[in-house]
């Protein structure tokens, strides 16, 4: 059976009520567990540690797509939560970087060389050692490597929006991805489901490209008996110091001609409206993600989407 993020429990690509019903139900089998959270939230320690694996993984796979380096920090951040943090060996967290990644490329079926990822030199583990950690990181995920993801939800929740054109949804699916990639690295989500994530994401991304529609958007997620609006509503909000620290690649996709003229066929009015803000008692870290947050709500103020093809609530 060929794995599929987007839908890993069958080999089927449609996603059938109950093949839905047993993700939501699984999915937190395929989590970190709550005191890793908690430990890595509290302690800057464990932070750099994972920080680093991360960095690790990101390097190996920048020659192949997000979804295998997705997959990678997700056995990472579960090994991690089963077995606690690693000793700060640079060898030791090369060599489970190295591990998760060979197991997410055998689960997706990569053409992944280890003779190629470890050609810098440095580090260099034989196969042998490469395998032996591989057992103990499918021992302690307990074979469970056909990961639930918020990639897994996608698909479901972009069906509870009323966008009939496909370019559309296909923009939509696509912010939501780069999103979720970004949002993988901060520790703060690690604490959410990824069926939570993957709303969040989507409402984030459909605040960003279609402002006059976000309401409905709010709406539709918010009434889904799957979802717990409150715990969305966190992760919405946590979500968008994330979003907005690559906000710039954003407004080079909205404004690109290829995207604005050809995707979504944007009409821009802009607002001749300018004011000026105060902020007292904020630190300078605090001030600019609010300056940011600010930035996008204003964007997406004086930005409307002209679509025909969305219809109201």
């Amino acid at each position: 059976m060929e794995f599929d993020l987007e839908n890993p429990l069958t080999i089927s690509h449609d996603i059938h009520s109950d093949t839905l019903t047993s993700m939501f139900s699984l999915e937190s089998d395929h989590m970190p567990s709550e005191i890793y959270f908690q430990t890595v939230q509290a302690r800057d320690f464990d932070i750099s540690i994972r920080r680093e694996a991360i960095a690790s993984i990101s390097q190996l796979c920048c020659n192949y797509d997000n979804l295998l380096q997705y997959l990678a920090v997700n056995y990472l951040d579960r090994f991690l939560s089963c077995q606690g943090m690693l000793q700060p060996k640079p060898w030791l967290i090369k060599l489970l970087a190295i591990s998760c990644v060979s197991l997410a490329a055998k689960m997706k079926k990569a053409d992944f060389s280890l003779a190629d990822v470890q050609g810098d030199g440095r580090i260099i583990f034989d196969t042998q050692t490469i395998q032996r950690m591989e057992v103990l990181i499918l021992g302690a995920l307990k074979w469970r490597m056909r990961s639930i993801t918020p990639f897994s939800f996608i698909s479901f929740f972009n069906s509870l929006f009323k966008l009939e054109d496909p370019p559309l949804l296909q923009a939509l699916k696509a912010r939501a991805a780069q999103i979720i990639f970004k949002s993988q690295k901060d520790v703060e989500l690690l604490g959410f489901k990824p069926s939570i994530i993957a709303a969040s994401a989507l409402l984030s991304a459909s605040h960003e490209l279609f402002p006059m529609q976000y309401p409905c958007f709010k709406k539709a997620l918010s009434n889904c008996s799957y979802v717990n609006k409150e715990n969305m509503l966190q992760c919405y909000s946590a979500m968008q110091d994330i979003v907005a620290d690559g906000f710039d690649s954003v407004l080079e996709m909205v404004s690109s001609s290829v995207t604005a003229a050809n995707v979504l066929d944007h009409n821009f009015s802009s607002s001749a409206e300018s004011g000026t803000t105060t902020v007292t008692g904020m630190t300078p870290l605090r001030l600019e993600k609010d300056m940011k947050r600010r930035k996008i709500s204003e964007y997406c103020k004086d930005h409307r989407v002209q679509i025909s093809q969305i219809q109201n609530c």
